[in-house]
């Protein structure tokens, strides 16, 4: 068996290979593979759900543009809270064929319930073909433009998306994309959902279909709700999602490095509170940039015209992003992050958020968003230190 890749998945597709006694070699460093069609290339996502289903694991799916990872911590919570063992994986969590090799070689009986939590993504779609049955439930949540380095166009994208709707038990699978809110909830959530999340991390504009998603998975798997309520009232959300940082001088300062493509941009800018009523409603500071994407920065220029008091652009992408929005509202291209976290505190006023909502990949200054965001809170931490 070759295993191209040594990342995380990599790694865990072989040691499940080697564990069921497969010879493994690595190809690492491979930035293109030419198969020839006698070759049955599978993903590491596939390798390991095959052998969960053998091993009569239940499985439940969520992919989506924006929101797959919380909405996975958040069902595996909710089934965790039920006694039902969840395990968050794929994308978010373990990898697939990690889990799998654990539960496979521990010789551990399943005296109870146990379900994975999958987060699927486009790349891992491209070469994965499952039954129709693989799935007891998933969720298309959001589909926007992302990946179009990768894909292509927005329609391979959309299309790699919804083959998860095929991997599933009929009828349980939703693409909340064709639904609104209310028919959703009218659908498939009778009981009223919206109580369910009320006061919540997901309370919001951006996040309440979410939520219903999560419903819908929940419910699939028999979880009550009183449970679900819990699920959402304890949710700790994830590193990097619309997380506060500081708050310095009436400022507040808010990480979403997460936010990699313009469309999670627009939405992180839509979940920062909005001011008084009788005020502007343009109170974000909005710090934006690094390796683009592909999808079109014009998207934002709605949400910027109507919320963003100004941005600040750094990484690769700041050029384009000024040229795109620079008639809608108030750039500065700052190059570098410690730039645009010192010019944004200067410059902000009480009651304004300077929001760290890239809409890029972090690759160009970065090794990860996980990394960018660390560095803005530290930044942030140095800047509020000036005052003291």
């Amino acid at each position: 068996m070759l295993v191209i890749g040594k990342g995380s998945s990599g790694k865990a597709a072989a040691a499940l290979a080697e564990a069921q006694g497969r010879p493994v070699e690595f190809a690492d460093g491979v930035g293109l593979v030419v198969a020839s069609p006698g070759v049955r290339v599978m993903s590491e996502l596939e390798y390991g759900c095959r052998e969960l289903k053998r091993l009569g694991v239940k499985m439940l799916a969520v992919t989506g543009s924006k929101g797959k990872s919380s909405v996975v911590k958040l069902v595996a919570d909710a089934l965790n809270l039920a006694g039902m063992r969840a395990t968050p994986c794929g994308n978010y969590g373990l990898p697939v064929s990690e889990l799998a090799n654990q539960l496979s070689t521990s010789g551990l009986q399943l005296s109870t319930p146990t379900w994975a939590v999958v987060e699927v993504s486009s790349f891992m779609m491209e070469t994965t073909n499952l039954p129709p049955d693989t799935f007891e439930a998933a969720a298309i949540l959001n589909l926007q433009e992302d990946h179009l380095d990768r894909h292509g166009s927005v329609e391979v994208y959309h299309a790699l998306k919804r083959r998860l709707l095929a991997m599933t038990r009929p009828g349980e699978a939703h693409d909340m994309t064709i639904y609104d809110g209310h028919r959703f909830q009218e659908s498939v959530c009778k009981d009223g959902p919206d109580e369910l999340y009320d006061g919540s991390y997901f309370d919001n504009p951006v996040l309440s279909r979410n939520a219903l998603a999560a419903c819908f998975l929940l419910f699939a798997a028999g979880v009550d709700d009183k449970t679900i309520r819990r699920a959402f009232l304890e949710f700790e959300p994830l590193p990097h999602r619309m997380q506060t940082v500081a708050e310095i001088d009436g400022v507040r300062y808010v990480d979403d490095s997460k936010a990699t493509s313009i469309a999670a941009l627009v939405a992180g800018v839509k979940m920062v509170p909005k001011p008084w009523v009788f005020s502007s409603g343009r109170n974000v500071r909005l710090v934006a940039g690094g390796l683009p994407k592909g999808d079109d920065p014009k998207i934002a220029l709605p949400i910027l015209t109507e919320r963003v008091k100004k941005v600040y652009l750094i990484g690769q992408s700041a050029e384009l992003f000024c040229s795109a929005w620079k008639d809608a509202v108030d750039c500065e291209v700052c190059e570098t992050l410690d730039r645009a976290v010192e010019t944004a505190r200067r410059e902000a006023e009480k009651g304004d958020t300077v929001l760290l909502s890239p809409g890029t990949a972090s690759f160009d200054q970065f090794q990860s968003f996980g990394e960018r965001g660390d560095v803005f809170a530290s930044l942030v931490k140095k800047e509020g230190q000036k005052t003291t």
